[in-house]
């Protein structure tokens, strides 16, 4: 686990408020800095001499943005009081800044919107951007989750990564939550699979009052991933890097996630082992 800051993309919204409590909880469990981050977008229009370019209307946005920070770090605040709180604005289209923000953070946390009626804005797109090109573990969260449902871990292509079986243990513990592994490949008729380099072995030494639960998957992995976000806490997906950071999110499962679950969804990306 790095020691950057959690990072937060902050813009005033009910899920925005929503991921700036998550990423205060998740700064004070790893004992790390919150950034609170508002981007605003160039204006199209030209900015008369001496005004404030992310604000071409005098000072409405910037009162606006201010007041939305200032927001974000009270409800922080209320929930973490012991974390250091910054805030930063940032100039540029917000997934854009926000992926090159995330290369110093521990962990880049951001909101969910749902899809515009004319088709546009997929929810999680921005995650999903963060998720491929960014420099860290993304959580995408959404205003409602299940409080006393479990962890569920997963993955599509029978590796389970210690990064994110880590991810996903740390948080069941601190939620007192049990962990659901949903394995597509390592499971077989209702047995998991005997995989030597399998870190859920080391991790139940770790955490013995965390429950581990291995149900056979039926209909894909995809599938059950979503049906499980109904009753789920969170999900999280691990994702194999093959050649860094820019490797491509599993579409079967990362990207159906982030788009259609019903609960925060984390996405951890694994760094390549040597074995």
């Amino acid at each position: 686990m790095t020691s950057g800051p959690v990072l937060v993309g902050v813009d005033g919204s009910t899920t925005s408020m929503a991921a700036v409590e998550a990423a205060a909880r998740e700064a004070a469990r790893r004992g790390v800095e919150l950034r609170l981050a508002h981007a605003c977008a160039w204006p199209a229009a030209r900015v008369a001499p001496g005004v404030l370019p992310w604000d071409p209307d005098g000072l409405g946005s910037c009162r606006s943005v201010n007041g939305a920070l200032t927001e974000a770090e009270r409800r922080a605040r209320s929930v973490a009081p012991g974390v250091r709180v910054t805030r930063t604005v940032l100039m540029g289209e917000p997934a854009a800044v926000l992926e090159t923000e995330s290369h110093r953070a521990s962990l880049t946390v951001v909101g969910s919107r749902p899809a515009s009626r004319s088709g546009g804005g997929r929810r999680g797109s921005v995650a999903s951007r963060l998720a491929v090109h960014g420099g860290s573990p993304v959580l995408m969260v959404r205003a409602a989750a299940v409080p006393a449902g479990p962890v569920v871990l997963a993955c599509d292509d029978g590796h389970v990564g210690r990064q994110a079986a880590e991810f996903a243990f740390g948080e069941a513990a601190d939620r007192v939550a049990d962990v659901v592994v949903l394995n597509g490949f390592a499971v077989r008729n209702g047995r998991p699979g005997h995989d030597p380099h399998d870190p859920l072995a080391v991790l139940r030494e770790r955490y013995p009052d965390v429950t581990v639960h291995r149900p056979r998957v039926r209909g894909g992995t995809r599938r059950a991933v979503i049906e499980a976000s109904v009753f789920a806490q969170l999900i999280v997906i691990g994702t194999r890097c093959r050649g860094g950071w820019t490797a491509a999110l599993p579409a079967a499962v990362g990207r159906a996630a982030l788009r259609h679950a019903g609960c925060p969804v984390a996405v951890i990306p694994e760094q390549r082992e040597d074995r």
